[in-house]
C-alpha cells in the first residue's frame, strides 16, 4: 500500500519540456498532466510521448537531423525564447549529454533538474561509474579501460571468461551496433576483434568481468537526494528477465522492497556526494554473495510507469525541486506490482529455453496474473502504444522482406 502525499497548494504553472525518451516520457506526461502541469516533448521517432493526448505540444526531431543540433536550435537560439522558464528534463542518455554540454547556457534561460555537472558526466561514463564505487566502499566488477587492441596483451592473463566488451557511453554504442555491449564467452581473440570493431567506430570501451548467474539476480534502488544530502524517498525493484539475456533491456520488473539493495545504493550515492534523482542497478555475485554495481541512471527510467503506479512519482519530485516547491512525501509504496513486456518476454523464454535454462512449465509459473501493467497501453491514451505497435510491425516487415530478397 502506498502512503503518497502530494504537497498542499502545488503550483503547476511552470511547464515542462522533455528531451528524448521512450516509454518513460509517455508516463511522465500522463502523470504530470494529472496535476495540471503542461508538458511539451521533443524527440525522435522512438519518442512515443509525441503521440500522447497528455502532451500539450509535440516537437518531433526531423528525420536526418541530429537531435543535439535540433535541440540547440530549439533551445539556445533567439527563437527558443518562447520556452524560457520551462523545466527541461533529459529523458535519455543522449539528452543528458546535450544538457551537460550546454549546462551553463541552459541554466541561464531554463530550469534544469538538480545535478552536479561533473558527477552527472561521470555517471554517463560507465567506467567512471565503476571506479567511483571504491570511493563509496561499494563492490563492483573488475574492469579495464582499453583504447585499442594494443592495450589487451597487458591484461590478457587477468581476464577470466566470460567477459563483456562494454562501451563507456552506451547510447553511442547502441547507435553504432544496435546493442548495449558484446559478450565474449571464452576467446581472447574475440575480445581483440570486438575492441577493434569499436575502435574503428571511434568508440571508447572497457573490458568488464561478467558476473555469473541469471538476470533475476538484478535489483535497483531509486531516490532523490536534496541539497541537504538527505534522501527524499527510497524505492527498490527487481528484474526477472531481460532480452537478450544478460545484456538487453528488462522485460519483467517487480516492485519489491529490498533493504540490502537500498542500503548499498544510498551508500554509493552519498559516498560520491550525489544530489538529485538517481537509479543504481546491482547484480548479486553468486561467487561471494555481494551486490555489485552495474550502472547508474540520473533520469527517469524505462520502469517509470511501475514507480508511478507503486506510489513513487519521481517525475513530481524532480518538478517540485526544479520549481522551488516542497516535494511529495512517500514512506511506503505498493509491493508486488509487475511491469511486463509480454511479446518480448515470450522471446526471452524461447532464448532461455533453447539454452536449456528455462522450461515451459517454469516460465508459465512466473507469468503475472494480477497487479500487472504493460509499459505503454492505456485505453484513455492509446496512440503511444499504437505507434509502438506500428513501428514493431514495420521492423518485422522489413526483416521478412530482406530475408526474401
Amino acid at each position: 500500500m502506498s502512503d503518497l502525499r502530494i504537497p498542499t497548494g502545488l503550483d503547476p504553472s511552470v511547464p515542462v519540456l522533455a528531451l528524448g525518451g521512450e516509454a518513460n516520457a509517455v508516463e511522465m506526461a500522463r502523470n504530470l498532466a494529472r496535476y495540471g502541469i503542461e508538458v511539451r516533448v521533443c524527440g525522435t521517432r522512438g519518442c512515443y510521448a509525441i503521440w500522447s493526448r497528455d502532451v500539450a505540444e509535440a516537437l518531433p526531431v526531423p528525420a536526418g537531423v541530429a537531435p543535439h543540433d535540433y535541440w540547440a536550435a530549439l533551445l539556445l537560439s533567439p527563437d527558443g525564447s518562447r520556452f524560457a522558464g520551462h523545466v527541461v528534463m533529459a529523458m535519455d542518455d543522449d539528452a543528458i549529454a546535450f544538457v551537460i554540454a550546454h549546462a551553463d547556457a541552459l541554466r541561464a534561460r531554463y530550469r534544469l533538474e538538480r545535478f552536479d555537472t561533473r558527477l552527472r558526466a561521470d555517471m554517463l561514463d560507465k567506467a567512471r561509474t565503476i571506479e567511483l564505487a571504491a570511493q563509496a566502499d561499494v563492490p563492483a566488477p573488475r574492469h579495464w579501460r582499453v583504447s585499442d587492441p594494443a592495450d589487451l596483451p597487458a591484461i590478457r592473463d587477468a581476464l577470466t571468461f566470460p567477459v563483456m566488451v562494454k562501451p563507456i557511453h552506451t547510447w553511442r554504442f547502441v547507435q553504432a551496433f544496435g546493442r548495449k555491449l558484446f559478450i565474449v564467452e571464452d576467446s581472447y581473440d574475440e575480445v581483440v576483434e570486438k575492441v577493434a570493431l569499436a575502435a574503428e567506430r571511434g568508440l571508447e570501451v572497457m573490458v568488464v568481468e561478467m558476473i555469473p548467474g541469471p538476470d533475476s539476480l538484478l535489483s535497483s534502488y531509486y531516490t532523490f537526494i536534496g541539497d541537504d544530502g538527505r534522501p527524499q524517498f527510497h524505492y527498490t525493484k527487481r528484474v526477472l528477465r531481460r532480452l537478450p539475456a544478460n545484456r538487453g533491456p528488462a522485460v519483467y520488473h517487480v516492485s519489491e522492497w529490498l533493504p540490502e539493495t537500498a542500503e548499498a545504493g544510498l551508500r554509493y550515492l552519498q559516498g560520491i556526494g550525489w544530489r538529485g534523482l538517481a537509479n543504481i542497478e546491482f547484480k548479486r555475485d553468486p561467487r561471494d554473495g555481494r551486490l555489485k554495481v552495474i550502472e547508474i541512471n540520473t533520469r527517469l527510467t524505462a520502469a517509470h510507469r511501475l514507480l508511478v503506479r507503486a506510489g513513487v512519482p519521481t517525475d513530481l519530485f524532480v518538478y517540485c525541486d526544479a520549481t522551488g516547491q516542497p516535494g511529495p512525501s512517500v514512506q511506503s509504496y505498493r509491493q508486488g506490482l509487475t511491469l511486463w513486456y509480454p511479446l518480448r518476454d515470450v522471446r526471452a523464454f524461447l532464448e532461455l529455453n533453447r539454452a536449456g535454462k528455462l522450461t515451459l512449465r517454469a516460465w508459465l509459473g512466473t507469468l503475472p496474473v494480477r497487479r500487472l501493467m504493460l509499459p505503454l497501453f492505456s485505453l484513455r491514451d492509446p496512440l503511444p502504444s499504437l505507434a509502438r505497435a506500428a513501428e514493431t510491425l514495420g521492423g518485422l516487415r522489413r526483416r521478412l522482406w530482406s530475408r526474401g530478397a
